[in-house]
Parts: structure tokens; C-alpha cells; sequence
């Protein structure tokens, strides 16, 4: 059963308080509102004056992904980006399925819109491959050098910029939290996507955060759709595992309340890659502020229509994390987090 939201600030995240916090609860209305439920790229008529046209190719759904797109549109307001006016954005929503977006990327070339903006390594490869002179701003992907999407993130080159989500030893403070979390955890089984053509190697380097702690990662679960996840789920049973933990992947996203009532029903402590899944009954989540990576975004779409090239625009990392507890689950589980890892949490939902 999902958390009640009542959300309780940990004293840190009281002193770090800012106006970013409120934009980022936008609600499903505001984008129904918005016309983000229009599944084709529509042209809107313009008005008199230069429109750019912007596509917006999401991993998930409209609703899935409501908070990171108002994040977005609040950063291309802020730069007087008005939609209607000097602005048209055009959606298209993968849902999940990876194989959709070379023809979104096909479709955007048609309409030669001046920018596509997306997240995560399938879609960044999918519009790499598709073309070679619009310029592609990434609001989000694990390891763009490793997927080969740039040299580097100092000189990224080529028609690609953005943010990676990742620093160089995010996994390993995952584990390390979820030790904290669970001291006496040592069997730790991993639900990652297969399809996500990086995560074979961050495989890699968890096991060796996670040799490092001392705890051994077993079984390493592939699941990209339903039916993967259950033989996921009968594996984690089998293992006998004692927590869980999940890749970066938003595509597992839309099955975030059958993983959050699995572990709440094998009494599984488990850390999860993104804030959604405590809100929707999970223990903890440690990760970037996607929000403000995706309205950050938004600066990079100024600054290449004003004229800068994408390869003169360095990639940045993440400077915004987020640790965020469920006291909830926390006490479902018989769990007892002490008040110095209270006191770290950014958030604390009750």
C-alpha cells in the first residue's frame, strides 16, 4: 500500500530549503492542461516571430513522468521560453519500450525541430544514430562515455550535451546505505534491465562496491517486462535474499508498485534509484534530483538556440542528491534506523 504523504523534512533538508521544492509537486493536471497527453507531434500554429520547436521524447508516460517535464518547462519559463508564444514542444512517450524511439527520432527530423531533448542511454543512442546536425541536450543518462555517446564529459564533441546522472561511486553509496540502513545484511539481490545497453558494465562495477563492502550481490535479476518480472521475483525468493536493490532504469518505473508489494510481502528491505518508489511504500531511495537535472536542461536548450554549439557545451554531473526514507515501511519492516542516518536523510516520509 502506497505511504500517506505526509512528507517530514529532516533538519538538513530544512536549512537546504528553496523554491525549487514547490515546482517540483506539479501535478498530472497541470500537464493534462498543457496538451502532454497528445501522443503524435502535432504542428501548432505559430505566432508572428521565430518558434522554436523543441521534441520531447520521454521513457515512460505523461503521467509517469509529469514532475520531470513541469521541472523542464518551469526552466524554459524562467529563460522566457513561453509555449504558445516563442515555443512549441512536441511529445512522444516510449512507455517502457526502447524500440520506439528511432521512429520518434525519424519523425522529429521530418519536422526539423531545433532541439530534442530526452533521458536515458536508449533514447540519447536512438537519436545519436538518427541524426548528426540537430542538436541533442540530455537531461539525464548513467554513463555517456561508456555508451559512447561522448569522448568525454569536458568535450563532448559532435552534436550531443546534457547532464550525466551518475558520479564515478553512486552504487557503491547505495550499498553503503543500504548496509546502514540493514546492519546485518550481506546477501543482496539486484533487479537491473537487461535491454539497457549500459548496465551490463555498471553491473560490474556494483560488484565490485559491493566486494569492497563485503557483501555479496546474488541474484543478478534481468527484467524489462512483466513476465521477466516474475521469474524475477521466484529467483529473489529462491536466492534467499535478504534486501534488494535496483539499477537506474526508468523503464522499471511503471512496475514500481508490484516491486515495492513484493519486497513489502518477503519483508525485503530495498533501496531504490528513484524517489517514486518510497512514495509508493518503498523503504529508501538515494539518487540525483531529477527535477532539477531536467530544469537544468533547460539552460542547455537556451544557450544552443542562442547560438552556442552542443560541443562546446561540457556535460554536467549531478550536484543535487537525494536521500529519502519511508519511516512507514521503515516500521513494517521491525527496522530501527538510527538517528545519525535520520539526520542524513533529505526527506523523511511518514
Amino acid at each position: 500500500m502506497a505511504a500517506t504523504r505526509t512528507r517530514i523534512p529532516s533538519p538538513m533538508a530544512r536549512i537546504a530549503a528553496c523554491g525549487d521544492h514547490a515546482m517540483e509537486r506539479r501535478t498530472f493536471v497541470a500537464l493534462v492542461s498543457g496538451g502532454l497527453l497528445a501522443a503524435p507531434f502535432v504542428a501548432e500554429a505559430q505566432p508572428a516571430g521565430k518558434v522554436y520547436r523543441i521534441a520531447y521524447l520521454g521513457n515512460s508516460s505523461a503521467a509517469l513522468e509529469s514532475e520531470l517535464v513541469a521541472a523542464f518547462r518551469h526552466g524554459l519559463r524562467d529563460l522566457n521560453y513561453l509555449e504558445g508564444q516563442n515555443i512549441a514542444i512536441e511529445y512522444r512517450w516510449a512507455e517502457g519500450r526502447y524500440d520506439r524511439f528511432p521512429a520518434f527520432v525519424a519523425e522529429a527530423v521530418q519536422l526539423k525541430v531545433d532541439v530534442i531533448v530526452t533521458a536515458g542511454t536508449p533514447a540519447i543512442l536512438a537519436a545519436k544514430d538518427g541524426t548528426r546536425t540537430i542538436p541533442i541536450v540530455m537531461a539525464a543518462i548513467a554513463d555517456p562515455i561508456a555508451a559512447g555517446v561522448v569522448p568525454s564529459l569536458a568535450r563532448p564533441g559532435g552534436n550531443i550535451t546534457g547532464l550525466t546522472s551518475m558520479t564515478p561511486d553512486i552504487d557503491g553509496k547505495r550499498l553503503e546505505l543500504l548496509k546502514e540502513l540493514v546492519p546485518g545484511v550481506s546477501r543482496i539481490a539486484v533487479l537491473w534491465n537487461p535491454t539497457n545497453p549500459t548496465n551490463a558494465s555498471r553491473m560490474k562495477e556494483m560488484q565490485a562496491a559491493a566486494k569492497t563492502l563485503r557483501l555479496t550481490l546474488e541474484p543478478l535479476v534481468g527484467a524489462a517486462d512483466s513476465q521477466e518480472l516474475d521469474k524475477g521475483f521466484g529467483a529473489i525468493v529462491a536466492a534467499r535474499a535478504e534486501a534488494l536493490i535496483m539499477d537506474s532504469d526508468r523503464a522499471l518505473l511503471a512496475h514500481r508498485g508490484r516491486i515495492v508489494d513484493f519486497a513489502s510481502r518477503r519483508r525485503l528491505p530495498a533501496l531504490y534509484p528513484y524517489r517514486e518508489f518510497v512514495e509508493a511504500g518503498g523503504l529508501a531511495s538515494y539518487a540525483p534530483s531529477y527535477p532539477t537535472m531536467f530544469r537544468k536542461a533547460a539552460t542547455y536548450v537556451d544557450k544552443i538556440l542562442k547560438g552556442t554549439k552542443p560541443a562546446d557545451l561540457p556535460v554536467e554531473q549531478p550536484t543535487k542528491f537525494e536521500f529519502v526514507i519511508n519511516l512507514k515501511a521503515a516500521k513494517a519492516l521491525s527496522l530501527t534506523i538510527l538517528p545519525p542516518l535520520l539526520l542524513r536523510a533529505d526527506e523523511l516520509i511518514q
